[in-house]
């Protein structure tokens, strides 16, 4: 994989990277909402750009996967660009994995999907994962400027989805010396731009380390195992609809407090990384100071389903160093749907 990070580079870098790939006809897939975005990538690959699918959605539903697959075979693409947010780059791998076709992504957020060969599908209302070298893209264009226009809300809850690639990567059985090294500076590094872009949302330096915080937390989640976390919210976003990266940011904090007697190292390195005494804490109160979400019920979850979803996270958690029972990732849904402060019975 190549990776070119620069201002100016989604239009710049983009049809060079296709050009050393030997590819000449591109389908640039995007979602509604980044389609503008895609077009001007689209004019820049020139005759070189096959078609614009604006179609991506939020945990690839497979019928959407299905009409960019028979697009792209109509056109006779040979190669995919997928230009916007995890959305988007996660329909390009699902084309990616369905056609055998060179993927080219260009984040317009900080999700960190572009650097995992991770897929995901969502079907009869449930998400399943999985790992194919075949939809880890051949060249990722970092462009801060791609990013100006992305809300703060959505930079802020963005950003929190990438650290928690480092986080559970941090305490993953298959991790490793340099995993964790490249872990602890994507959370360092993300947690301190976030509030840059906040603060100031055209600056393009913060971006920028935004997107270099993506980038190493994204790495951290292609390397590893994903535990409990990402899991559940793979349960909340399929099965229940939540939004994607919301979810994650009210999520982490109650997970790393569950695990952390499990992983002490590991909430050491993220509190570490937060310049803070209590890593759940100090994720939890960046999110407040950032005007993030951090109730499930404020995403519209119901107190209802939390067992039901707490049984369906229960069966599938896969790695984890604490012991994933049904009752345990019930109490975390009950601290996160309350949106109280992660080992308190309080909300703040």
């Amino acid at each position: 994989m190549r990776v070119v990070l620069r201002p100016g580079a989604a239009a710049d870098a983009t049809p060079g990277e296709a050009e050393r790939l030997g590819l000449r006809r591109l389908l640039v897939v995007c979602g509604p909402r980044g389609a503008d975005t895609a077009r001007a990538v689209a004019d820049a690959l020139g005759p070189a750009c096959a078609g614009v699918h604006a179609e991506a959605r939020m945990h690839v539903p497979v019928e959407v996967a299905d009409r960019a697959v028979a697009v792209a075979r109509a056109a006779g693409a040979d190669g995919c660009v997928a230009v916007g947010g995890g959305s988007s780059i996660g329909l390009g791998k699902a084309v990616a994995l369905r056609t055998g076709l060179p993927l080219i992504a260009v984040p317009s957020t900080y999700s960190g999907s572009e650097m995992t060969p991770v897929w995901g599908l969502t079907e009869h209302g449930a998400k399943r994962t999985g790992r194919d070298r075949a939809v880890l893209p051949r060249s990722v264009v970092y462009d801060p400027e791609l990013t100006l226009s992305l809300p703060v809300a959505l930079s802020v809850t963005s950003g929190i989805n990438a650290i928690a690639h480092a986080v559970e990567a941090l305490y993953a059985p298959d991790g490793s010396p340099l995993t964790a090294l490249m872990a602890e500076e994507g959370v360092r590094a993300m947690a301190r731009a976030l509030p840059e872009v906040a603060s100031d949302p055209g600056s393009l330096p913060a971006r920028g380390r935004a997107l270099y915080g993506a980038w190493l937390c994204g790495a951290c989640l292609g390397a590893t195992t994903m535990g409990l976390h990402h899991r559940l919210c793979h349960v909340l976003g399929g099965t229940f609809g939540l939004p994607h990266a919301e979810t994650h940011t009210v999520v982490l904090p109650h997970v790393l407090a569950h695990n952390a007697p499990a992983a002490p190292g590991a909430a050491a390195a993220v509190a570490r990384a937060l310049a803070a005494e209590d890593a759940p804490t100090a994720l939890y109160e960046l999110a407040g100071r950032l005007g993030a979400p951090r109730s499930l019920a404020a995403l519209g979850l119901n107190a209802s389903d939390l067992p039901a979803a707490a049984a369906q996270a229960a069966g599938q958690a896969g790695a984890n160093p604490r012991a994933v029972t049904v009752e345990g990732v019930l109490a975390v849904l009950k601290a996160a749907h309350e949106g109280r402060a992660p080992g308190t019975g309080d909300p703040r």
